[in-house]
């Protein structure tokens, strides 16, 4: 199947607070430089609260990691799970195709979904409610054919029971989810020829279906508001675990000793033992760098700025935030020291990529003619060959 942005977009993509603020717990998890870690959870979130992923929410989340747009829509479009076109208001329909589910009965549910819902899959019904996909083994094949609605499995299927579904959930109810011909899990249909001792104390539904009823909506999206923002990771004084070394614990104050015991240990460290190690030198911590504004221009010279995507760890968007700051050619990088560094690296999104990436070698070498290994493979797969 080929996966690709949709044809019609809407302007503009923006977390609700709630999202917003688990979004931005989900990015404390990874350590510095490495925020890029939290894309698919991004990812999913914002399509909870649309239901699909469109391009700005791709862009967005690009903008909060630090990522090209184009890393992003990779893994938007590489996993299934995310859909990168509208769905139904109500469900998007998931029906199990693979052999278990196509033997018994999953090609009635397809042409189900094409009466009720649309023709063809991914195209959402003409009252907007719903959407439909074939997809692979989703792993209930006992239950076979199954539909995925929402975040719940609905098992043993008929064409007449999964109309019956889709009626109920189009009139605004609440359909009990797992198993729709009396099964309580996977046992055998003529009933339970083992354990039947636990047949008498089970309870009504299996844990599964019984969470998704006690919840009472097994197709409402992730909102964000549903349960405390859990960032246990982040300290009450907003510290991250791990983050920041912890302060030694002052010693307990020495018991006063007599002036002879005294006298005497002072005379033993005054000689030193025989064949002691030379005592080691603590260094004072490196202190924090002055700022100093590096050389910036208002435009780039006669009109035509390097490429600064060439530089490893440089993306569109953060060499628009530097063409902004007044950088536009691989000299002026080159010319960054301690201080130059520190005051660029307190004006980025995130600190010590410029360290971490090596920028000032790589603009070293470009801005004499010479070329990195990092330029040379974009410029031969054709990603920043502009």
């Amino acid at each position: 199947m080929l996966r690709r942005l949709h044809s019609e977009q809407p302007d503009s993509f923006a977390f609700t607070p709630a999202n917003l603020a688990w979004a931005e717990g989900q990015i404390t998890k990874y350590p510095d430089g490495r925020q890029a870690s939290a894309v698919i959870p991004l990812l999913w979130r914002a399509q909870e609260q649309e239901g699909w992923l469109s391009k700005p929410a791709i862009e967005l989340v690009a903008d909060m990691l630090g990522m090209a747009y184009i890393r992003v829509l990779e893994v938007a479009s590489f996993y299934f799970m995310f859909q990168l076109q509208p769905v139904g208001s109500v469900a998007h329909i998931q029906i199990c195709g693979t052999t278990s589910c196509m033997i018994c009965g999953a090609e009635d549910l397809v042409a189900v979904c094409q009466e009720k819902i649309a023709n063809k899959p991914h195209e959402v019904s003409a009252d907007g409610k719903f959407s439909w996909e074939e997809v692979e083994c989703l792993g209930s094949c006992t239950n076979a054919p199954m539909a995925q609605i929402g975040k719940d499995y609905y098992e043993d299927l008929t064409a007449a029971s999964f109309t019956k579904l889709l009626e109920e959930l189009s009139a605004g109810k609440v359909p009990t989810p797992g198993p729709q011909n009396g099964r309580y899990s996977s046992e055998p249909l003529s009933g339970l020829t083992s354990l039947q001792e636990y047949e008498s104390g089970k309870t009504k539904y299996n844990a599964s279906v019984q969470l998704a009823s006690d919840i009472g909506d097994t197709v409402k999206r992730i909102q964000g508001d549903e349960v405390p923002l859990l960032t246990p990771w982040v300290g009450k004084d907003g510290v991250v675990a791990g983050r920041a070394a912890e302060a030694p614990t002052p010693p307990a104050p020495a018991t006063p000793k007599p002036a002879a015991k005294q006298a005497e240990e002072a005379k033993k460290a005054a000689k030193p033992a025989k064949n002691a190690a030379p005592a080691k030198t603590t260094e004072a911590p490196k202190a924090d760098v002055a700022e100093a504004e590096p050389e910036v221009l208002k435009a780039a010279r006669g009109d035509k700025a390097d490429n600064l995507k060439l530089l490893k760890g440089v993306g569109p968007k953060l060499e628009e935030t530097l063409n902004k700051l007044g950088f536009f050619h691989f000299d002026q990088v080159a010319a960054w020291g301690e201080a130059e560094v520190a005051w660029v690296d307190a004006r980025l999104k995130f600190k010590g990529r410029i360290e971490r990436d090596g920028w000032i070698e790589q603009a070293k070498k470009l801005a004499a003619g010479e070329e990195t290994e990092f330029a040379k493979r974009a410029k031969d797969d054709g990603t920043y060959d502009k």
